[in-house]
């Protein structure tokens, strides 16, 4: 180790201890943490508070070494086999005991038995992994799938299969892209969901629902729901909005996937003379990340996938770490592998999914094109979490900007690049360049002033239809009527807007 990484302090994947512990099991907590993870460095003789070098006295190194050897291959069941090794440091010795990630996962301390004696890292700190974790790295480590699991205490007639048959057909026609992939779509049967591993045959010949059958139809009652809510400010303290969504899986990525564009804000571009819709965030990518969170979600945890909207980000976390041999650095590069296998195929026929290992560059490219920074990516060991963040400031007065000029260009044909948007459009037709003036003057006003995201999205809808009410105003955006009053009332006292008429009949006129 170096000072650095020594002053940086305990870290996920390092812990201090100034000096070797009597009671071996104040350390073997750790090992058996590193092992059941990505493994990680325990350094005798340096203080964990002060993060001090006090070293372990030179004619004591060599018993030291050989104390700790012998307590983690004697306390861990698996067997570990830790690297120890002397470093001096600042003129002082100290011992480093490097863990390997383990290959026969669970580990655990043998006194304590695999109930109690099985350990995770989390946060810097060892943890109780719990029945349910311990049973998903059996599972992980032994290259099975939960979802493939036969459920014996279940039975499936031949009707509810053909009838989930029918159902998958019908939403992978819908999700299709083209008329060829749409016709392309073919019946699938008993025998197909047996290959898959929705369906098991027991021993005695009967059929069985899995785990997979279950969750794909959302019939455990608890496990396979999406969680949504929308947050005032960038914490957890206020809610605004909140979902709770069950049945089909796809049906609550279709809901979830909802929750989220009613509560982010809806910019507008000009295609030629056409006014297209664009969000703030990229919509495809968004409903990706929740099939994968679908797909990769630990069903043996007692959570569940959970979607927040904050004012600065849109947070998607999952139940369950990163797969055994995939990190950060691997999935930014396309690298994937998949827990919930059978979910995968059914997902897979019903066009949700469109290639394998694809979803974060393709994410990272179009957040870039966006202009919006890069997804933050979190392994909280019992869970993943992925971070869009969105621009509080400026994005649709930016967007508003960039798309006049595109739909510009797309109006002008061959004439100069130059040429004014507002007298191309006008040479097209007198609609267009209505629709230009008034979007640059909205775009003026929202400069000038300091509004939220929010109001200038409530703004931008006033400037285009000055008839619409405060109610028609919150049910085009999905909002509740008092949020849309809030900033209609902001902005009229600081008069950016006022109202001509009466609420009902009357309009909106930006001052």
């Amino acid at each position: 180790m170096t000072i650095g990484e020594i002053l940086a302090g305990e870290s996920k994947n390092v812990e201090f201890k100034v000096q070797r512990p009597k009671d071996s099991i104040k350390y073997m907590k750790t090992v058996i943490a590193f092992s059941n993870g990505e493994g990680g460095r325990i350094v005798f003789g340096v203080d964990d508070d002060t993060r001090e070098v006090v070293g372990i006295p030179k004619e004591n190194v060599f018993s030291e070494i050989d104390a700790i050897t012998t307590a983690i291959s004697d306390s861990c069941e698996p067997v570990v086999i830790p690297d120890v090794y002397l470093q001096t440091i600042e003129d002082k010795t100290i011992i480093i005991a490097e863990i390997s990630p383990g290959k026969q996962r669970p580990y655990y301390i043998k006194s304590m038995g695999i109930k109690d004696g099985t350990y995770i890292r989390v946060s810097g700190t060892s943890r109780p992994a719990g029945r349910d974790l311990t049973a998903e790295m059996y599972y992980e480590d032994e290259g099975r799938s939960y979802d493939k699991v036969i459920r014996r205490d279940l039975t499936v007639t031949d009707e509810e299969i053909a009838e989930l048959c029918r159902q998958m057909k019908e939403v992978a026609i819908a999700n299709g892209k083209s008329k060829t992939q749409k016709e392309a779509v073919k019946d699938i049967t008993k025998n197909v969901l047996l290959s898959w591993g929705l369906l098991a045959e027991a021993e005695d010949g009967s059929i069985h629902p899995t785990n997979g059958y279950v969750f794909l139809l959302g019939k455990d009652e608890f496990l396979s729901h999406i969680q949504c809510g929308m947050f005032k400010g960038k914490t957890r303290a206020v809610f605004v909005d909140k979902r709770e969504y069950s049945g089909p899986l796809w049906q609550q990525i279709d809901d979830s996937f909802q929750f989220v564009l009613r509560n982010i804000h809806l910019g507008a571009k000009l295609e030629g003379i056409y006014r297209k819709d664009i969000y703030e965030l990229p919509p495809d990518s968004i409903r990706e990340l929740i099939i994968n969170a679908v797909m990769n979600c630990s069903y043996l945890q007692s959570s569940h996938i959970q979607v927040a909207i904050y004012d600065d980000r849109l947070e998607i976390t999952s139940p369950g770490g990163l797969m055994p041999g995939v990190t950060l650095d691997k999935m930014r590069e396309g690298y994937s592998k998949i827990r919930n296998r059978a979910l995968a195929h059914a997902f897979s026929y019903m066009n949700l999914i469109e290639a394998w290992g694809s979803g974060i560059p393709k994410l990272l490219e179009a957040m870039k094109e966006y202009g919006l920074r890069e997804p933050e990516f979190q392994d909280l060991e019992i869970g993943f979490r992925i971070n869009l963040y969105r621009n509080t400031e400026d994005t649709v007065i930016r967007c508003a900007e960039e798309n006049i000029q595109s739909g510009t260009q797309a109006t002008q044909g061959n004439t100069q690049a130059t040429q004014s948007t507002t007298q191309t459009v006008q040479d097209t037709t007198q609609t267009a360049r209505d629709t230009t003036q008034t979007t640059k003057d909205t775009t003026q006003t929202t400069t000038q002033t300091k509004l939220s995201q929010e109001a200038k999205t409530i703004l931008q809808i006033i400037s285009q239809n000055p008839d619409m009410t405060q109610k028609e105003i919150a049910e085009k955006l999905g909002w509740k009527i008092n949020r849309v009053k809030y900033h209609v009332n902001r902005m009229r006292q600081q008069n950016i807007i006022k109202r001509v008429g009466t609420s009902h009949k009357g309009h909106w006129e930006v001052v």
